[in-house]
């Protein structure tokens, strides 16, 4: 796959639209962590705008983030919180069995990276992309992701932390080569870190492997429909 092309089939696509973000770990940081305050979700806008950093434990304020991207063990205090305080949960064992099934890999002594497909090299150590989408971008996106399947999870919305939807349930479905991608940004606690009118599509590079292919032959190469909303999109949603 060579990203140059990806990127041209996305402008030709989305027009001057913001490209995907990606994200992978590694052993050593490809920036210098810096220390995060509250949710880490408001500094994937680092590299929305084309800067490259990297996180670890040490770095993330968040217990849950540490948690869901693998560096720490789930707290039982955490799942408290989650159904007692936050009242997302209806009991802290509806909460401590979702923490089960996601079973979230163990990254401890690793740092994870995030960058703008721009600043990227190559698809081959990542982990999966984040698309940040209005509901035009997100219209096309899903269009995409459903051109080669009817399975009815091919776009699924778990519950979760945004951290946990766009990134925890990425690495989980590409390291099992999964289809799935995910819809997320729906909970409330990280709305704030994000704008008003974007959500999120996250591809496992499992199933973009596949999707790469796929881009000029869908309705996103041109129809009147699409070249429609397109000119929406390119005009800022007006």
């Amino acid at each position: 796959m060579n990203k140059e092309s990806f990127i041209e089939n996305f402008r030709m696509a989305f027009g001057d639209y913001e490209l995907p973000i990606g994200f992978w770990y590694s052993d050593e940081p490809t920036v210098e962590p810096k220390s995060t305050e509250g949710c880490f979700i408001k500094y994937l806008k680092l590299a929305r705008e084309g800067k490259t950093f990297s996180l670890n434990e040490k770095s993330i304020d968040c217990p849950g983030g540490k948690t869901y991207l693998g560096f720490t063990n789930p707290s039982p205090m955490g799942a408290e919180y989650i159904a007692n305080k936050e009242l997302y949960k209806q009991s802290p064992k509806l909460v401590t069995d979702w923490i089960e099934e996601i079973n979230t890999p163990d990254k401890s002594g690793k740092y994870i990276n995030f960058a703008s497909l721009n600043e990227i090299e190559d698809f081959n150590a990542l982990e999966g992309l984040i698309f940040f989408a209005t509901p035009d971008v997100l219209s096309g996106l899903v269009s995409w992701v459903q051109f080669d399947t009817n399975e009815p999870d091919a776009i699924s919305v778990p519950f979760g932390s945004g951290c946990s939807t766009i990134i925890t349930r990425t690495i989980v479905e590409n390291r099992k080569n999964g289809r799935r991608t995910f819809l997320g940004m729906f909970d409330p606690s990280a709305r704030p870190s994000i704008e008003s009118n974007i959500l999120t599509l996250a591809i496992p590079m499992s199933r973009f492997n596949e999707l790469y292919y796929t881009i000029e032959k869908t309705c996103l190469s041109g129809t009147k429909d699409w070249t429609a909303v397109k000119e929406r999109i390119t005009n800022g949603g007006l």
